[in-house]
């Protein structure tokens, strides 16, 4: 296997375990306040990192160092302020919308902002592809659709804009030798801390139970620590477009897993749309795995 097609493994599997959130939520205790919720994801995902951080061959000390870097705190203001903005959307405007909105922002921005900052121009393939999944997502959401507030549509946009943002910032510090387990474990600490005047009287609410720790820490561990990770070691091999397009492997698999696991029914333009995304990720894969690799070390497909 190639360092691109590692890569791009490394991506796909990262917004699988990103799409698991979803079910794990619904299968947990009803009632969880979602900021709490997302405060606790985040914060839970930044310990999980830390504690591995020496078994993946980084180091604590490091970590001294790395938080007088401008992009690890635009990861950590990125991950710190998806959470209110989603969270605030899905109340707004619904979870449907929200959701598509803020994917089909999250590669747009990234390509753009990548192109801006590393001069790599997204290739056609990139925008084809891209072009091809959103369509898929809207149709996959086309009876789920409320519109709602305006409000609502741009917390959602911005939701997708901070994900775009923070793996533009992650590219930047891995060209600079950051670690790919220190680099979240640091912004995932410092995001926690900035969402706890966010949640505000949001703990005071929050009626314990072992059930919801252990979805807290499903969250946290698994669809915040692990997939991260994965994505931001993706990021060694693709520029920051295609691997937020590769990400929206994370609804197909929220689709799936409510199919299976929640009994949820899908409508047959449902369906061509969940074949339209799938389409565009095998698209962008084949373009990644395909695509010669630049001086800087990054595919440019």
């Amino acid at each position: 296997m190639t360092s691109t097609s590692r890569s791009v493994a490394m991506s796909l599997f990262g917004a699988v375990l990103f799409g698991t959130a979803g079910t794990a939520a619904a299968l947990g205790p009803d009632g969880a306040d979602p900021s709490v919720l997302g405060f606790m994801r985040l914060f839970l995902g930044a310990i999980a990192l830390l504690v591995a951080v020496p078994f993946f061959g980084g180091s604590l000390r490091r970590l001294v160092i790395l938080i007088r870097r401008p992009g690890v705190w635009v990861m950590a203001v990125c991950a710190g302020a998806y959470q209110p903005l989603f969270f605030g959307a899905t109340a707004r405007t619904g979870v449907a919308l929200s959701t598509l909105v803020a994917v089909s922002f999250t590669p747009v921005v990234a390509g753009f902002v990548g192109w801006a900052v590393f001069r790599e121009r997204p290739a056609r393939a990139w925008f084809l592809a891209t072009t091809v999944a959103v369509a898929g997502l809207a149709l996959r959401s086309a009876g789920d659709l409320d519109v709602g507030n305006l409000s609502g549509l741009l917390m959602a946009a911005a939701a997708g804009s901070t994900t775009g943002c923070y793996l533009n910032a992650a590219k930047v510090e891995l060209r600079r030798g950051g670690h790919p387990v220190e680099l979240p474990a640091l912004a995932y600490l410092i995001g926690s801390a900035l969402l706890i005047p966010v949640v505000g009287n949001g703990f005071t609410t929050v009626a314990f139970s072992w059930s919801l720790l252990v979805l807290a820490l499903y969250l946290g561990v698994v669809t915040m620590a692990l997939a991260n990770a994965l994505n931001i070691e993706g990021l060694r091999g693709l520029p920051p477009g295609p691997a937020a397009t590769l990400m929206l492997a994370d609804p197909l698999t929220a689709t799936a897993l409510g199919v299976v696991v929640l009994g949820e029914s899908l409508q047959v333009v449902a369906v061509v749309g969940m074949v339209l995304v799938m389409v565009g990720l095998v698209w962008q894969s084949r373009a990644q795995s395909e695509a010669p690799i630049s001086a800087a070390g990054s595919t440019l497909g």
